[in-house]
């Protein structure tokens, strides 16, 4: 077997490990909770040493945020593209929001990846939402358009990421803390809500 050989069978065995420890150490903080699920328990679990989940970590807090930022891969995609496609440059703010945030409702809070980032971050916090940098892509892409609406003079605010939040928190949020978005019978209650939500942040910034 030649040197390259050798390198590249290391290093698939090395991915395999940690993919390994990713998958045991999301199942045990969703079942048990981050702060109860300790580094034995999660080596036990992915079949590695302990040692081997530190060479590859470093800690049980590293190993949460490569969790959450697998997860929030695929609803970046959707927040991008929705961005990209319901509020482009020049489009009327109240039509775009609301067609920005409906798409997320329906295309991404009852996608798999979604709720076990939901539920993660809860587990992982005690129930109070994580809003760290490592853990607020989307939401980072969100505040870029905040501030270029401001600068457009959309919106009249200082502080687009708390015109941001403001938004998130009477649209999206407000749906995850009041329906089921994944139930059949949930679209018009969330429709409602979002409309509401939209009319409010605007009565607010514009």
């Amino acid at each position: 077997m030649t040197t390259t050989t050798t390198g590249t069978s290391r290093r698939g065995r090395s991915e395999i490990k940690r993919h390994a420890i990713l998958d045991a150490a999301q199942e045990l903080f969703l079942t048990a909770g981050f702060k109860s699920t300790s580094v034995d328990a999660i080596a036990a679990r992915a079949g590695v040493s302990k040692r081997t989940v530190y060479d590859h970590f470093g800690d049980k807090e590293n190993i949460l945020s490569t969790i959450v930022e697998r997860l929030t891969d695929g609803v970046l995609v959707t927040v991008a593209a929705a961005l990209a496609d319901e509020m482009p440059t020049g489009c009327d703010l109240r039509a775009g929001l609301l067609a920005f945030v409906r798409r997320v409702a329906v295309e991404a809070l009852p996608s798999t990846d979604y709720l076990q980032y939901r539920n993660l971050v809860n587990a992982a916090s005690g129930g109070s939402r994580i809003l760290g940098p490592k853990y607020s892509t989307p939401m980072e892409l969100f505040i870029e358009r905040m501030a270029q609406f401001a600068e457009e003079g959309a919106i009249r605010t200082d502080t687009p990421h708390r015109a941001a939040e403001h938004f998130i928190a009477l649209t999206i949020l407000l749906v995850q803390d009041t329906v089921d978005a994944s139930a059949a019978s949930a679209g018009d209650v969330i429709d409602s809500i979002l409309v509401d939500g939209v009319d409010a942040f605007l009565r607010a910034y514009t």
